[in-house]
């Protein structure tokens, strides 16, 4: 399916030509050290395959990294050198391998400040080239976000807090306090997705994420609150944290919180079946006397409906808002 055109309000284009959902190999050449990029395209190299065909070479000394290559260095023993010798070919194994045994050892062109850069450098987006990354890195979606977060509207942030409260409404407890200095401390006082540091005075500039999204009716606790940057938790927003966060980081992140990782590494979106449906109505309808209790009863109505849960409710709550 093509991608719907977008308008751009930002000021910040996107360059044409750039190749953005193909991967990129990067290495070091052996002879003059400097770093090289070959550009791979949308189907990632196996190893052996790599070290059987690629012949890659230096485009600063031209020297050609391939199994049929001698090694250049000066500290080795000539034999060791040799091309053929099994040392030199022990040696191409594992210099192709570095470059191409996993999509993280893979880098990636940003299309808008169109650096090349590795794997981590841009977060994921499911189903978007081999690597499934964004397009743009992490700096740039950064300045992006910038512009465009206090283009935000209020129906927008409206929706995020109603989503949030209504996480907590189904609460099969009283909902816990989250002790910022506790989070800072687990999270180091940085971010855990840029690894930046954060100034726990300074509000504005983090937010507390919702590991496991309220959208899906998982409610702040000590286990499902990450620190991050204001700019990464709306990079993050509503995404399953398989969505947004890597694989290390999601054990990193099940490690620091004691959240289930097989739970935030599902690939696919789990609603929280671990609340109570009908607590939930009685503490929506616990309304003061000048409050319009018709509108509230609509409102819980609109919920239940919405999030399929008339069918979890007592034979008194489903009498009582008449959904017999």
């Amino acid at each position: 399916m093509a991608r719907r055109k977008t308008i751009n309000v930002t000021g910040i284009e996107r360059l044409e030509g750039i190749p953005y959902h193909d991967a990129w190999a990067a290495y070091t050449c052996v002879n003059c050290r400097k770093i090289n990029y070959v550009r791979i395209g949308q189907k990632l190299l196996m190893p052996k395959k790599a070290v059987e065909n690629c012949v890659w070479e230096c485009e600063h000394c031209h020297f050609s990294h391939s199994k049929e290559s001698e090694l250049p260095f000066e500290n080795w023993e000539d034999e060791y050198n040799a091309s053929g010798s099994v040392t030199a070919i022990r040696f191409w194994e594992g210099f192709f391998r570095t470059a191409t045994e996993h999509p993280e050892s893979y880098w990636k062109q940003c299309n808008v400040c169109s650096r090349i850069l590795p794997f981590k450098a841009f977060s994921k987006h499911s189903s978007w080239g081999p690597l499934e990354r964004q397009m743009e890195c992490r700096g740039c979606k950064g300045a992006i976000n910038a512009i465009l977060n206090p283009k935000r509207t209020r129906q927008q942030l409206h929706e995020s807090a109603v989503r949030r409260r209504i996480a907590d409404l189904f609460l099969k407890e009283e909902n816990e306090a989250i002790d910022l200095q506790k989070l800072f401390d687990r999270f180091d006082h940085r971010c855990f997705k840029t690894k930046i540091p954060l100034d726990i005075s300074q509000r504005n500039s983090w937010a507390i994420d919702h590991i496991l999204p309220s959208k899906y009716l998982y409610p702040l606790t000590r286990q499902n609150a990450a620190l991050l940057s204001r700019s990464a938790n709306e990079n993050k927003r509503d995404k399953w944290p398989s969505q947004f966060y890597t694989n290390n980081e999601l054990i990193d992140l099940a490690k620091i919180t004691g959240a289930s990782l097989e739970l935030i590494s599902s690939k696919h979106p789990i609603r929280n079946h671990d609340i109570d449906i009908n607590k939930g109505v009685e503490r929506f309808l616990q309304v003061r006397e000048e409050s319009d209790l018709p509108k509230q009863v609509q409102e819980i109505k609109k919920i239940l409906q919405h999030y399929g849960l008339i069918s979890h409710l007592s034979p008194e709550n489903k009498k009582l808002l008449n959904l017999n």
